[in-house]
């Protein structure tokens, strides 16, 4: 039977004023929404709660290693989710997927290439390794995001040799398909590129009937390039818990992440193991029941969006991020604007584009009714 709504409560959720919450701590004092990092304000599910309590009864806290059953759990969410079958072997564990991104330009020797607007750690990464970054612009055609082929084949130089990819994409929204996957495959192989795809929203597609898939699952050659970010963070929110891990099929490459790694990169938290084990293995009516409260709140930040000139977004078919054009509105700084109207967004600039925002509707249905009641008024406000 399908889980709904009335099952689990979305509602009544935790005061996270005054707790350790970056992202209300943000704005500690003053009357803004916090609707910036991608974290959400729901609890964590059940089975992850009595998960980690059974952890902590325990008592001891040495260092650990991941167990076969969570192993297990993992692969079976894989096949079981996206039809894909990895081998326990091609798992490397990480503390967080940033984690990955960093490693992965270690990794190379080369130049890194990716496409804005994108994730900022995609833009950071790069740099702290010593790699130089080439930008390719994402193309916006009939109000819809898509890799612009031309700006890919231009940015890509002859000592470019890894491909930062975001699959879902934040902040755009895309679930890309499987021709577009295949298109990025070819070019990957054309350019001998290592593909490293950050596909930590793959739970969270919300168009019913599409299926995310993994970039790795295409095919041996895109597998044999590929090092794929993952983690249970997002979807199951518990990012505090600092748990992911790395999927790469080539033995090779694999030993050459692994040895990007040595002595910088700490042990998985324990208590993200078990959480991990728990959300992937137990929690799947929970997963269906949040991405029913997500489609609401999609669709109501949609609607509203599309009623307020100056504004304008693209439909969100994953991830709970709404990207939104504010360049209408002839602010110079949007961002500060919506600030001074009680709505702490992301700046766009951040993910290398000015003039936009990104609005995290991973909330409770009153707080996006106080949210898009402001929005309104901010709107108004920079009309006048």
């Amino acid at each position: 039977m399908r889980p709904n709504l009335a099952d689990f409560d979305f509602e009544q959720v935790p005061d996270r004023r005054g707790t350790d919450s970056i992202k209300w701590g943000r704005y500690a004092g003053r009357d803004v929404l916090p609707l910036w990092v991608a974290d959400m304000d729901f609890p964590a599910p059940p089975a992850v709660l009595a998960a980690l309590h059974e952890r902590v009864s325990h008592g001891v806290f040495g260092y650990g290693t991941p167990w076969p059953s969570l192993v297990a759990s993992v692969l079976a969410h894989l096949e079981r989710e996206y039809g894909w079958r990895v081998e326990a072997e091609w798992l490397i564990w990480l503390p967080g997927l940033v984690t990955g991104l960093n490693v992965a330009c270690r990794t190379v020797t080369g130049g890194v290439l990716t496409s804005t607007p994108v994730y900022p750690p995609f833009l950071f990464a790069p740099a702290f390794s010593e790699r130089k970054l080439q930008r390719a612009e994402l193309g916006l055609q009939a109000g819809r995001w898509q890799m612009d082929w031309q700006a890919l084949e231009a940015a890509c130089t002859p000592a470019t040799e890894l491909l930062l990819f975001c699959h879902p994409h934040n902040p755009v929204g895309r679930c890309w398909r499987r021709e577009e996957l295949e298109q990025l495959a070819e070019f990957a192989g054309r350019h001998d590129l290592i593909v490293c795809s950050d596909e930590i929203h793959c739970g969270l597609v919300l168009d019913e009937g599409r299926r995310h898939l993994p970039f790795a699952a295409l095919g041996p050659e895109a597998a044999a390039r590929s090092i794929t970010l993952m983690a249970p963070s997002k979807t199951f929110n518990i990012p505090g818990l600092g748990c992911a891990f790395a999927v790469i099929p080539d033995a090779a490459l694999r030993r050459r992440f692994s040895r990007a790694m040595a002595g910088i990169v700490p042990h998985v938290n324990v208590l993200g193991l078990a959480a991990c084990e728990a959300a992937y293995r137990d929690c799947g009516d929970w997963h269906q029941a949040l991405l029913a409260q997500l489609r609401q709140n999609r669709d109501r930040l949609e609607a509203a969006v599309a009623a307020l000139p100056g504004l304008a977004m693209s439909h969100v078919e994953a991830t709970y991020l709404g990207w939104i054009d504010a360049r209408g509105l002839g602010l110079a700084n949007p961002a500060a604007w919506f600030e001074s109207h009680g709505l702490g967004f992301s700046d766009g600039a951040e993910f290398g584009a000015p003039g936009w925002i990104r609005f995290n509707f991973g909330c409770t249905a009153a707080t996006l009714d106080t949210a898009l009641a402001r929005l309104r008024v901010a709107v108004e406000s920079a009309h006048a």
